[in-house]
C-alpha cells in the first residue's frame, strides 16, 4: 500500500486511476467508438484506435515524410547528439555535453516546427490532438544527463525549452548515476538523487535505460513519477549488462512504467539467425515478470532501419563487423557479456519503416489479444506519458 513515503511501490488504487484516467481520454479521442466497458473499464482504451503506434526511442528522419510513412502515432525521440572521445589508453567513450546538446535540441524543435509530420509533444494529453492533421507527437529526450552538467538548475531550462525525458545514463557512469557498461558497477550519486528530484519537480520523464541494476532500483524506487526502461531486453533471456533483470522490471512495473524492447538482436539472442520470434519472446517475459500495463516497442534505429545493414541488403554477418571495434574493446576491459564476439546486428523483417505493422501482425499471430496488442504497440508508453507529463 502507498503510504505517501517517497519511493514506496504504486498502489492498486493509483493503478487503477492510471487506467480509468486514460480511458476517459481514449473515449473523447474517437466519438463514434461503440465497444462496451468491461468490468474493468479498460475496453474503452481500444477507443485510441488498433493502429495508434508509439515508438519507445525514436529520431526525427532526415526525410520527415517517413515519419508518416512509419505509421507512427507518437514517439519518445532522441535529440542528442553523441561526441566520441577516448581514454588514455584509447577506449572508446560515448558522451552527450551542454553546448552541443543545447543547440541540437534548438535544431530539432525547429524542425518539427516547420514539418506537419510531426508535432512537439510537451503533455501526454496531447496524444488525443495527433493525426492528419498534426501528425504524430514527438516527447523529446536526451540520452543522457551529461548535458546537465554540474547545474541542476539545466533541468529546468530544457524543459521550458520543450524537453520532456531525461536518461539518467548512457552506458559508463556520470555525475548522475553509474551505467550498466562498467567493469565496476555503481548506482545513483547524491548529485543524481537531487537531479532525479528535479526531474520529478518540474515534469521530465526520467529514464534508466543503460543503467546499472542498482541505479535502474534505485530511480524507480525514488521517483514520485512513473520512470521507464525506454529501450531494451531481458537478462533473463540474455545474461548482459545491457539488458534488465527481473527485479528491475518489477520496479518500473511497480512504479506505473514501461520496458520497451527494441530492436538490436545481439541484445536479443545468441542464435545465430534473428528473428521476429525472439522479440517476441522478450515482450512475452515482460508481461510474465511485470503484467500486460509493462511492456512496449521500442527502435533504437533510425526510423527506416539500420543504414548500414539496409545497403547490405541485411547481411548481418558483414553488418556486424562495424561494431566489433567497441565490442573487443568492452572484452579487454573484462565487462561481462563481451566475451564473444555478436552475429547480427538486425532482425531483417524488423530492419525497415513498417516494423510497427510487421510487429502488430506478429503478436495477432502469436495469439495475443486485439486489447494486449494495442496495449503493447502504443498505449502502455501513452499512458505514461499521461501519468508523468499530464
Amino acid at each position: 500500500m502507498n503510504d505517501g513515503k517517497e519511493g514506496s511501490p504504486t498502489s492498486s488504487f493509483d493503478r487503477l486511476r492510471r487506467r480509468d484516467f486514460l480511458a476517459v481520454l481514449a473515449g473523447s479521442a474517437v466519438a463514434s467508438c461503440t465497444s462496451s466497458p468491461g468490468s474493468d473499464g479498460s475496453d474503452t482504451l481500444d477507443s485510441f484506435g488498433e493502429d495508434f503506434w508509439f515508438d519507445g526511442l525514436s529520431f526525427l528522419p532526415e526525410d520527415m515524410n517517413d515519419i508518416a510513412q512509419s505509421g507512427l502515432s507518437a514517439m519518445i525521440c532522441d535529440v542528442s547528439q553523441v561526441e566520441e572521445v577516448r581514454d588514455p589508453d584509447g577506449t572508446p567513450r560515448y558522451q552527450r555535453n551542454f553546448e552541443v546538446n543545447d543547440k541540437a535540441l534548438d535544431q530539432a524543435i525547429a524542425k518539427i516546427t516547420a514539418s506537419d509530420q510531426v508535432f512537439l509533444a510537451t503533455k501526454g494529453s496531447q496524444l488525443l490532438e495527433g493525426g492528419v492533421e498534426n501528425g504524430a507527437a514527438a516527447f523529446l529526450q536526451f540520452q543522457s544527463c551529461e548535458t546537465i552538467g554540474d547545474d541542476l538548475e539545466r533541468i529546468g531550462y530544457f524543459h521550458r525549452k520543450g524537453l520532456r525525458i531525461l536518461q539518467l545514463t548512457h552506458h559508463n557512469n556520470n555525475r548522475f548515476a553509474g551505467g550498466a557498461i562498467e567493469p565496476e558497477q555503481s548506482g545513483m550519486t547524491d548529485f543524481g538523487r537531487d537531479g532525479l528530484a528535479e526531474m520529478n519537480r518540474v515534469g521530465i520523464l526520467p529514464d534508466v535505460a543503460h543503467g546499472s541494476v542498482a541505479t535502474i532500483n534505485e530511480a524507480a524506487r525514488r521517483s514520485t513519477s512513473p520512470v521507464v526502461y525506454s529501450h531494451g531486453a531481458c537478462r533473463a533471456l540474455l545474461d548482459h549488462p545491457r539488458c534488465i533483470n527481473d527485479e528491475g522490471i518489477r520496479a518500473i512495473a511497480e512504479k506505473g512504467g514501461v520496458v520497451g524492447i527494441f530492436m538490436m538482436s545481439f541484445w536479443l539472442t545468441k542464435d545465430p539467425e534473428p528473428n521476429i520470434g525472439h522479440l517476441l519472446a522478450h515482450i512475452r517475459h515482460v508481461i510474465k515478470v511485470g503484467g500486460i500495463e509493462a511492456v512496449g516497442i521500442s527502435n533504437d534505429f533510425p526510423m527506416s532501419g539500420q543504414q548500414n545493414l539496409r545497403k547490405l541488403n541485411n547481411d548481418n554477418a558483414a553488418g556486424v563487423k562495424e561494431y566489433l571495434g567497441w565490442w573487443r574493446a568492452m572484452r579487454e576491459l573484462g565487462i561481462p557479456g563481451y566475451e564473444e564476439d555478436p552475429a547480427h546486428v538486425v532482425i531483417p523483417e524488423l530492419n525497415n519503416i513498417n516494423r510497427m505493422a510487421t510487429i502488430k501482425r506478429a503478436l495477432e499471430d502469436d495469439g495475443f489479444s486485439a486489447k494486449d496488442v494495442s496495449r503493447i504497440v502504443g498505449l502502455n508508453f501513452a499512458r505514461v506519458m499521461t501519468d508523468a507529463l499530464g
